[in-house]
C-alpha cells in the first residue's frame, strides 16, 4: 500500500502550498485533492498553476476527488448536492458539467485518477439508476481519457453504490478500464465484512479510503440517521489525542487484509476536518497514524 492522505482534513481552508507541505509531512506519497471551489478551486487558473508547481517540486503524486457541491463558500450546514444519477435530468446535467470542470484541472495538475460518487445518501437502486450511472460514466470516461485520468467509483451509503452494484455497473457498461475506490469506513457502516467485500470487488480496487467510525446502524435505524460517517483517524490509544473520536474498526485486521492488494494501490487517509484543528495538527497526527500502521504490521 502506498501511504496517502486527502486534503479533506483541511476542507474549510483554501488550499495552499503550506497545506500541501503539511500533508506531505505525514509521510504520504499520494495526496488526494478534494475538489471544491472554496477549497481546491479547479476553476482558478492561478491555484492550478501553484498546485502543479508544488507537485513538480515534490516526490508526491496527486489524485482527484470529484466535487460533491458547486458551492463557492464553505458551510457545515450544506449537504452534498451534485448527483450523477438523479431522477431529474437538469440535476444530472448540472452534476456532469461540474465534474468536467474539475477534470479539466488535469490539464495542469498531473492527476492520474478521479474518484466519483454515484448518488447521494439513501438513493435507491433501480433500472433508472443503472441507466443514469452508465450514461454518466460513458460521458465522463470519454472526457477524462484524453486528459490521462482514470475514473474510480466509490462505495457509498446508498443502494446505487454498494460494492455489488458497482461491479454490476462496470460489467453491464463494459467499463474495463474503470476501477473501484474502496472506502473502508463505508464498508464498516454497511455491516458487511471487509473480507466479503474484497471478494466482491476482487481485481478492481485501485485506491482505498481509510477512516474510522462507530460501525453499522442499529437494527431499525435508517442508514442516514444512524451512526454517522464520522471519518475519524484510523488509530487508537496513544496514537491519537483523546479529544478526537474513536471508531470500532479492527485496524490490525484491516491492514493485514489490504496488504494482499497490489503494492501500488494508494491507501488514502480521508479524515473529517473536525479531526484537525490546524495543518500542523493534521501533519502530526497523520504521521502518528501511518507509523502506527507500520507497527501493527510488524507485530
Amino acid at each position: 500500500m502506498v501511504p496517502g492522505i486527502s486534503t479533506q482534513v483541511l476542507y474549510p481552508h483554501r488550499l495552499s502550498s503550506k497545506h500541501l507541505d503539511a500533508l506531505a509531512g505525514t509521510g504520504a506519497r499520494v495526496i488526494e485533492l478534494f475538489a471544491a471551489r472554496f477549497h481546491f478551486d479547479y476553476t482558478d487558473r492561478q491555484m492550478l498553476r501553484d498546485t502543479a508547481a508544488w507537485f513538480r517540486s515534490n516526490d508526491v503524486r496527486p489524485t482527484l476527488h470529484a466535487p460533491m457541491t458547486a458551492d463557492t463558500h464553505f458551510s457545515r450546514h450544506a449537504a452534498p448536492s451534485l448527483n450523477l444519477v438523479a431522477m431529474e435530468k437538469p440535476r444530472r446535467i448540472e452534476a456532469m458539467e461540474e465534474m468536467k470542470r474539475a477534470l479539466e484541472a488535469a490539464e495542469q495538475v498531473p492527476v492520474s485518477t478521479c474518484v466519483l460518487h454515484l448518488g447521494l445518501d439513501g438513493d435507491n437502486w433501480s433500472d433508472y439508476a443503472l441507466e443514469h450511472a452508465i450514461t454518466a460514466i460513458e460521458h465522463l470516461k470519454a472526457f477524462a481519457g484524453p486528459l490521462g485520468v482514470k475514473l474510480l467509483l466509490e462505495n457509498l451509503r446508498n443502494e446505487v453504490a454498494t460494492p455489488g452494484h458497482l461491479m454490476d455497473i462496470l460489467r453491464i457498461g463494459h467499463f474495463d478500464t474503470t476501477s473501484v475506490c474502496l472506502d473502508v469506513g463505508h464498508v464498516h457502516l454497511s455491516g458487511v465484512s471487509l473480507v466479503e467485500v474484497l471478494k466482491i470487488v476482487e481485481g478492481k480496487v485501485a485506491e482505498l479510503h481509510l477512516h474510522d467510525n462507530a460501525g453499522a446502524p442499529t437494527i431499525g435505524t435508517a442508514p442516514t440517521t444512524g451512526k454517522p460517517d464520522a471519518h475519524f483517524w484510523p488509530a487508537s490509544g496513544t496514537e491519537r489525542p483523546n479529544s478526537l473520536g474513536n471508531g470500532t474498526i479492527h485496524w490490525r485486521e484491516v491492514y493485514s487484509l489490504i496488504e494482499t492488494l497490489p503494492a501500488e494501490v494508494p491507501g488514502v487517509l480521508e479524515i473529517a476536518d473536525l479531526q484537525a484543528e490546524s495543518a500542523e495538527m493534521a501533519s502530526r497526527v497523520g504521521r502518528e497514524v501511518l507509523s502506527h500502521r507500520e507497527r501493527l504490521l510488524e507485530d
